[in-house]
């Protein structure tokens, strides 16, 4: 493989020509140009467990087995430079370089790609011209009978062509690929377009776009037909030896040997001059074994193993979540986080999570250490994490103040836009679940049937500042895509407000009892003289806001010249002066509750 030390922007995953191929299994030390070609299909040599010369596991195309010792013996320990065994031709060097260093195998006919043939859209269909089907019984040698034709016909085309034999199968699409000219086929790509039917007129562009791709990377179509396949590192298939003498071997092993075996067989065939038939029926067997090798799960037919088990291809180790790229690559293992599931906390402010003690301990470890060695309620480390261990009450306290001031991370997976990951200042709760605020639930499409949730903790003080700034939980109210509130009340915090707040319903204890003050309509609740919903008459001298009461149901007039003005839910008494000496409304203790609960919250923050 090629090792770029370079700093670089981007990568370009372009086909590979055969010389590529080629070029990825060469080696300084040697100029043989047949080095890295696997020729035999066996693995290892059962009674001295040495890999076999040629075979799958060859050191002499891989490298050594055990680092600084050649096949043959004659090198076993550390040399100052790297030189080739004379005996046995294998490279005494580190046995590290088995895990980077490629083979090949030299196909003795063409084969396409199954990608190319299969997949959506079928590109050697498209650029051909050929229906997908037609080009599927022309690589797999389906429906071909020379019965049919009339021997008049057959004379002729000897005639015309001589001996020439008729091209079928891969070698049929591979003549056809080379001798495509691009750019041309796409001029007349586009003259067509102008006549063409509108369903025609949309294979020509997938077309027209395809041939602009292989002129502007200056690929060549026929690499979609492979005459030499690479040959995976032996690092990345391993072969395992179990107790009792049994191996475990990667699936990749049992395909590869698949490959080589009919490889070889189809080279017997060619060398003996065997029958066409046969001949046919061998390539299309080498065509499925490449096939499975490639992708097992795109054909009909999957190769299995034992138990009947579908082996896994190349394509199997690199796509899905257990993947090469998604579960290696990019799933990567993060210190100082952890996973629980999330639990609603409505007792939360918005800005505060509730972390489960056992995980803060592991998360905030060093941090816990050093307080407690400060304190000097430990004399060394291995004492510090005997008390975290132990759960002394010291472990809390010191934690406590490590966690004032200190954010930290909540992501819900999938994280499909930047709400889904949030900061947050932790709160130690029992339990092992994470406690979440309901109102930032809609931010992480979570809800409380068994989401998890992962924590992360920034170490850097600049992390630290700009998850305040940035990504605060209060601070991310507003959708970026829409422009709209997402913390908003919803389900049982509805329900309750409204349960909270309705109108004053007839026939319950304390109706229409006058209160002079909110402190005694709380002492009557809570003394049960009063329900919720019970209407009663507070005495309220403040400005009332709102839709109009509506007319005046009645007026009294006292003795000492004052009124009463009573209306549908307000009661106001004026001096004979005309001002206003007191005033009721009508309202329900659940409401007095209700703005009580607002009025607190508001004037703490």
């Amino acid at each position: 493989m090629t090792r770029i030390d370079e700093n670089f922007d981007y990568i370009k995953i372009n086909l590979a020509s055969p010389d590529r191929i080629k070029s990825w299994t060469k080696n300084p030390l040697r100029n043989d140009p047949n080095i890295g070609k696997v020729t035999k299909s066996e693995t290892i040599n059962y009674r001295t467990f040495k890999p076999e010369m040629g075979g799958l596991f060859c050191e002499r195309i891989f490298g050594p087995m055990k680092s600084w010792e050649c096949h043959c013996g004659k090198y076993k320990r550390i040399r100052q430079q790297i030189l080739i065994c004379e005996r046995c031709g294998v490279e005494v060097t580190e046995a590290r370089v088995r895990r980077h260093r490629m083979g090949y195998i030299k196909l003795e006919t063409p084969v396409a790609h199954i990608w190319y043939i299969k997949g959506f859209p079928s590109y050697i269909s498209l650029i051909l011209g050929i229906k997908r089907r037609k080009l599927n019984e022309i690589i797999y040698f389906n429906e071909i009978n020379f019965r049919n034709f009339d021997n008049n016909l057959l004379d002729l085309l000897k005639t015309i062509y001589g001996n020439k034999k008729p091209k079928m199968g891969t070698e049929l699409i591979f003549d056809l690929l080379k001798g495509l000219n691009l750019k041309k086929t796409v001029e007349e790509c586009r003259e067509a377009y102008t006549t063409a039917s509108e369903e025609t007129q949309k294979t020509l562009v997938k077309r027209i776009r395809i041939l602009e791709n292989f002129i502007a990377t200056n690929s060549d179509p026929t690499w979609m037909l492979l005459s030499i396949i690479p040959v995976l590192p032996p690092g990345l298939r391993p072969m395992v030896q179990l107790e009792g003498g049994r191996f475990a071997t990667s699936d990749l092993n049992e395909l590869y040997r698949r490959v080589i075996n009919r490889n070889n067989r189809l080279k017997r065939f060619f060398n003996i001059y065997a029958p066409e038939i046969i001949i046919r029926n061998e390539k299309r067997m080498l065509q499925e074994a490449v096939d499975a090798l490639i992708d097992n799960g795109r054909r009909e037919k999957k190769a299995v193993g034992l138990n009947n088990r579908p082996l896994k291809s190349l394509s199997d180790i690199l796509s899905g979540k257990q993947g090469r790229f998604r579960q290696n690559l990019l799933g990567k293992r993060v210190d100082y986080s952890g996973r629980s599931v999330i639990i609603v906390g409505p007792e939360l402010k918005l800005n505060q999570c509730g972390l489960p003690y056992e995980m803060a301990c592991e998360l905030f470890q060093p941090f816990i250490i050093q307080r407690l060695l400060k304190l000097g309620h430990a004399s060394n480390m291995k004492t510090a994490k005997h008390l975290i261990n132990e759960k002394d009450i010291r472990v809390l306290d010191a934690l406590k103040v490590v966690l004032t001031g200190f954010p930290v991370f909540l992501n819900r997976a999938p994280t499909l836009h930047r709400l889904g990951i949030q900061a947050f200042e932790p709160i130690i709760v029992n339990g092992r679940a994470i406690k979440l605020h309901p109102l930032v639930c809609p931010a992480f499409n979570a809800d409380f049937d068994g989401d998890q949730m992962a924590i992360h903790v920034p170490l850097s003080i600049t992390a630290q500042v700009e998850s305040y700034l940035l990504m605060l939980g209060p601070n991310n109210f507003i959708s970026p895509a829409t422009g709209e509130p997402i913390v908003l009340p919803s389900q049982d915090m509805v329900l309750g407000a409204h349960y909270l707040t309705l109108q004053h319903q007839p026939h319950l204890p304390g109706n229409f009892n006058y209160f002079s003050n909110l402190e005694d309509v709380t002492l009557a609740y809570n003394c049960d003289k009063l329900k919720l919903h019970s209407a009663i008459w507070l005495r309220f001298n403040g400005e009332i806001q709102g839709k109009d009461t509506g007319s005046k149901i009645k007026t009294i007039h006292f003795p000492d010249h004052s009124t009463l003005e009573i209306y549908q839910d307000k009661q106001i008494r004026f001096n004979k002066k005309g001002e206003k000496i007191s005033q009721y409304i009508l309202t329900t203790p659940g409401r007095v509750l209700f703005n009580q609960l607002l009025y607190s919250i508001e004037t703490n923050t």
